[in-house]
């Protein structure tokens, strides 16, 4: 029996009924805003976060929170640039702490993941540092790689990836974690690990099935085929898919114009419809049914329920607070 299995089935983390899963995800819908661990920064700072000094100053991943009219947007920086945003140590630990620090924070309508580097989105695995584990060591960290791609899923905010560029193996795989794709016609994906003698373990292998429907996603998995964005669009791997831009950030801007559309709709409502799809789609559909009746009763005695009607009665644009 696996280290992971035997946790597992000690801890009982099979046995959560889908209604109290429910309760317990929308905690954090209602909750109030809390205190940021990091600061708000504008791009240009951002950028210079991106470094390979020693270890210990490393900024791989940083949070980058938008203004004006487009405040309630965040967008997390992939910065890892001379190990090409791959999925090592550091990286997968700064992630784990900029997902929690969001998570809760009711001020967050939208989270953009996107990449500083040009070309590439996240390439997988660090395979240099994966080669010095042991083979526990390596079954605990992709472990926690899966465990951190169920933290971006579980955000109870949309999430869009944005892939400009390569997006192979747990890359792709933290897009898939994403609810939204966006990707320049130039990029690639794909989960390649059983050109490398594994299977994607990092939740590729249930997501990707549900996203593209299971033979497409066997023939995908099976082969290690790459696929580039116009074909990721027509198989339904993305949402959208834009030529490539001089700047090489097409996948970007579309994913903040869709987070745009986003950003003026009812934050909880949003929020609620999210939750009610994730746990829908994992019982059969009178559970299903259920599940939407508890998130939509959650929404009856909000304000922005009250402020939705009301500014439909007056023929206005509706202001909602998140409240």
């Amino acid at each position: 029996m696996s280290v992971v299995l035997g946790v597992a089935m000690r801890t009982g983390m099979f046995l959560i009924q889908p209604s109290v899963q429910v309760m317990m995800a929308a905690r954090c819908v209602f909750a109030g805003p809390i205190k940021r661990l990091s600061p708000r920064v504008s791009f240009t700072q951002s950028r210079s976060w991106c470094s390979d000094g020693p270890v210990s100053d490393r900024n791989e991943v940083r949070l980058h929170w938008l203004d004006g009219e487009d405040n309630g947007i965040v967008e997390v920086l992939m910065c890892r640039e001379r190990a090409r945003n791959s999925l090592g140590r550091v990286f997968v630990n700064q992630m784990r702490e900029l997902v929690s620090s969001v998570h809760c924070d009711t001020a967050v309508r939208v989270v953009i993941f996107r990449s500083l580097i040009p070309g590439v989105f996240c390439s997988g695995a660090d395979l240099k540092e994966r080669a010095q584990m042991s083979n526990p060591e390596a079954e605990l960290f992709v472990h926690g790689l899966r465990s951190l791609m169920s933290d971006i899923a579980a955000l109870p905010m949309p999430t869009i990836a944005a892939v400009d560029g390569f997006a192979l193996g747990g890359g792709l795989e933290l897009a898939l974690a994403c609810d939204l794709r966006t990707a320049a016609h130039s990029a690639q994906m794909g989960l390649i690990e059983t050109t490398r003698g594994l299977l994607p373990g990092a939740g590729g292998s249930q997501r990707l099935p549900r996203t593209v429907g299971f033979a497409m996603a066997k023939e995908l998995i099976f082969t290690g085929r790459r696929v580039g964005g116009e074909q990721a669009a027509e198989l339904g791997l993305v949402n959208r898919s834009v030529p490539q831009n001089q700047t090489r950030d097409a996948a970007h801007k579309e994913a903040l114009s869709l987070a745009r559309e986003i950003l003026p709709q009812a934050p909880i409502a949003v929020r609620m419809a999210k939750l009610a799809m994730n746990r829908g789609s994992d019982v059969d559909i009178s559970s299903g049914m259920a599940i939407e009746g508890m998130c939509y009763a959650r929404l009856i005695p909000t304000k922005d329920r009250q402020e939705g009607m009301a500014a439909f009665i007056e023929k206005r644009l509706p202001r909602y607070t998140g409240e």
